[in-house]
């Protein structure tokens, strides 16, 4: 009978991480395949390439690589970079096919880039650099992009800059379910709290505003795997050199995903899972790049999703990834996946990275804050706020190939931290106080008549 229980309880658990995986996967290779310019059956197939990928490598890193429940899948960092390359091809004077078979080339030489710095043992001066002090900017950052991301779509933000009234209403209703869910679900039942917004969420729209598909879902059939379906890979120099920094930046990606699960499990991660890691998913997208598919990563955003549901087992990952396997294997049922609201999606998910918050903020602990060392968390932290609410617009006068970098608020932050660690020596502004001012002492009382004033 504890068997069946604990069974349910899984697959449960792996429904939630199915929604969660597909909600972080589904819109990347939707957006890239029209930013190039795909056809509808391409952008199909690549989907389902990506899908099926994807759910592979979860498990293989669950299994033999970093040994978490994390989410591993399409990563943010190149996600952000091939869709500001793409749409300055024209400044750069470059076409669309050259550009996409550039891309191929710097996913490939990047991943493979990344493994041999992870074998060398460069990953112990990232350690030396990503300080928890770092860490917590990063994961404060990190925060910050994807609540307001996420925000914006719970309320039907558009280009217009209005917002959908209706939509806001049943988005601020999702939530108060989950978090009512989360707070008051006594026993296990707390658990699935976002699993609960969905179904619920889910068939609130459906009753409010009908049905909806978000995606193209033309079928891939038998005929899904393409070798170099963006052509030929080709050689742009200044292609090449931002992706790999890319790579680097994805590399510290998995180094503070690692080291805020290993606080979450109470299992420091070890050298060797940090190198695993980084082997498979570089592995991984070494196949992606031949495959018209952007690099993987390890996504840090799991940490809140985890703190959200307490459910840390290895096993409700692996059904979530197995599940999400089959979805890439049969269109029909990625078409019907597609029709969850993006609505609906983004309220749950908001409320789960919530949750990152307080693990950034951990982060910080130990630390004296005062008027001086506030700066070493202000400072980065405000700036890549700020960058983060500039319109891309702003940018269209850098040098093209610059302006992935500098309008990323979470990259910059994380350098500005970085920089500010290794050339300022905090611990001496958290040890000098200000010296205590001196006591007073009270006179005491007596009987004795005061002495004569002369």
């Amino acid at each position: 009978m504890l068997k069946s229980k604990d069974s349910f309880t899984v697959l449960l658990a792996g429904m939630q991480w199915l929604f969660f995986i597909f909600t972080n996967t589904v819109m990347v290779p939707l957006s890239i395949g029209h930013a190039l310019g795909l056809a509808p059956e391409d952008i199909a197939s690549s989907m389902q390439r990506s899908f099926i990928l994807t759910g592979l490598l979860c498990i293989v890193q669950a299994v033999w690589g970093h040994r978490y429940a994390l989410m591993d899948g399409p990563a943010g960092v190149w996600w952000g970079l091939v869709l500001s390359i793409c749409a300055s091809a024209p400044a750069m004077g470059l076409d669309i096919g050259t550009v996409a078979a550039s891309l191929s080339s710097g996913f490939i030489i990047s991943s493979g880039v990344v493994i041999i710095l992870a074998l060398c043992g460069f990953l112990n001066v990232l350690r030396r650099i990503f300080t928890p002090m770092v860490m917590g900017v990063f994961l404060l950052l990190l925060t910050f992009q994807l609540a307001n991301t996420f925000f914006k779509g719970m309320i039907g933000y558009d280009q217009g800059g209005k917002w959908d009234l209706k939509l806001a209403a049943l988005s601020l209703f999702i939530i108060v379910v989950v978090a009512f869910i989360h707070l008051k679900g006594k026993g296990k039942w707390g658990q699935f709290s976002l699993l609960g917004g969905i179904i619920v969420g889910w068939i609130a729209y459906a009753v409010f505003f009908g049905s909806q598909s978000r995606m193209e879902t033309a079928s891939g059939g038998t005929g899904i795997w393409h070798w170099l379906p963006w052509g030929t890979p080709g050689f742009e120099p200044g292609i090449i050199m931002v992706g790999l920094l890319a790579g680097l930046v994805n590399m510290t990606n998995t180094l503070t995903s690692l080291t805020a699960a290993g606080r979450l499990f109470k299992r420091e991660a070890t050298n060797k899972q940090f190198v695993r890691s980084i082997l498979f998913t570089n592995g991984f997208s070494i196949l992606a790049g031949c495959l018209g598919l952007i690099p993987f990563g390890t996504f840090a955003s799991s940490i809140g999703f985890l703190e959200n549901t307490k459910v840390l087992r290895r096993a409700a990952l692996i059904a979530g990834a197995t599940m999400f396997i089959i979805v890439g294997i049969f269109p029909a049922l990625g078409g019907w996946l597609a029709k969850l609201p993006l609505s609906v999606g983004n309220a749950v998910l908001f409320v789960a990275y919530l949750q990152m918050f307080g693990t950034a903020i951990r982060s910080f602990q130990g630390t004296t804050f005062n008027a001086k060392t506030i700066y070493r968390v202000a400072l980065p932290v405000l700036t890549g706020i700020s960058i983060m609410n500039i319109p891309a617009s702003a940018f269209a006068e850098f040098p093209p190939l610059l302006t992935p970098i500098l309008s990323n608020g979470l990259i910059i932050g994380v350098i500005l931290v970085i920089i500010l660690e290794n050339v300022i020596r905090w611990e001496r502004f958290e040890t000098k106080t200000s010296a205590p001012e001196p006591k007073v002492a009270e006179p005491k009382e007596h009987t004795m008549k005061p002495a004569a004033q002369s």
